[in-house]
């Protein structure tokens, strides 16, 4: 069953990557450039310099070129080809980059313990088996390293329904986080810290083509920021959650050949 889900996941993206057929949810996209994508983005350029940083599922649109550029040594992969032929094309241009992109399975990192000071992506966990991948995460990770990703969250239930409406959009084995996902976290890494972006200021949608947008997100930016802080409970209504990981456990490889993260 395991197999069957990789090759869903690996033709679902090849397909998705190479014609574009995910254009339909880019308008939602548009409430996140200045807020979620800002703080990912900010996290990243702070932590890059002099790192070795693994994309854990880069996508067609890497931020490796970026890191690269800001001193970070940077591997890409992704289960998807396509997603690193494009990248690997776009690397070509600027040759003095320190970056590589390699197909991978992320659950199943050929890596060894404590190679990566820095770990990163966006949209990659909730397509994964995370018992696997957090175990994965936490071996790779160096004891002083450590990992951020943007994920979106499935408690809300009109996101839900939107999700249901919309089956073409996504595969059908991929599980938006729970919050009992997100404490699963915590059997893997010491510390666990979320932020929470997108509730109120999904509205803002509707305006995105007028010249009041900016205004109009920003101000229920403020007042989802001002939910979060004052009434925990909506934080599982969010749309999305950056998670930051960091000092990873010592765990018991189940895989031949690997040790224990702490005996490496």
């Amino acid at each position: 069953m395991r197999e069957a889900r990789y090759d869903r996941e690996t033709t679902f993206h090849d397909k998705t990557f190479a014609e574009g057929t995910r254009r339909q949810a880019e308008k939602f996209y548009s409430i996140t450039h200045n807020s979620s994508k800002a703080f990912y983005r900010k996290y990243l350029t702070d932590h890059c310099l002099g790192s070795r940083v693994l994309e854990y599922g880069c996508g067609p649109d890497s931020h490796g070129l970026m890191l690269a550029q800001r001193g970070g040594r940077v591997t890409g992969i992704d289960i998807s080809s396509v997603a690193v032929s494009l990248n690997r094309t776009a690397a070509a241009r600027q040759p003095n980059a320190s970056i590589s992109f390699c197909v991978m399975n992320a659950e199943d990192l050929s890596f060894q313990n404590g190679t990566f000071d820095l770990i990163c992506g966006m949209g990659i966990l909730h397509h994964l088996d995370l018992e696997r991948s957090y175990r994965e995460l936490s071996r790779t990770l160096k004891a002083e390293g450590s990992a951020i990703f943007l994920e979106p969250l499935g408690h809300n239930p009109l996101i839900n329904l939107y999700r249901r409406l919309t089956p073409s959009l996504r595969t059908p084995d991929e599980h938006p986080l729970l919050s009992s996902d997100l404490e699963m976290a915590a059997e893997y890494f010491e510390s666990v810290e979320l932020t929470y972006f997108h509730l109120t200021s999904l509205i803002a949608v509707v305006a995105r083509r007028s010249d009041w947008f900016g205004k109009v997100l920003r101000r229920l930016e403020h007042f989802d920021n001002f939910l979060f802080r004052k009434l925990p409970w909506a934080r599982n209504q969010a749309w999305a959650v950056a998670i930051i990981l960091s000092k990873p456990k010592a765990l018991k490889s189940t895989s031949p050949g690997r040790d224990a993260r702490a005996m490496a």
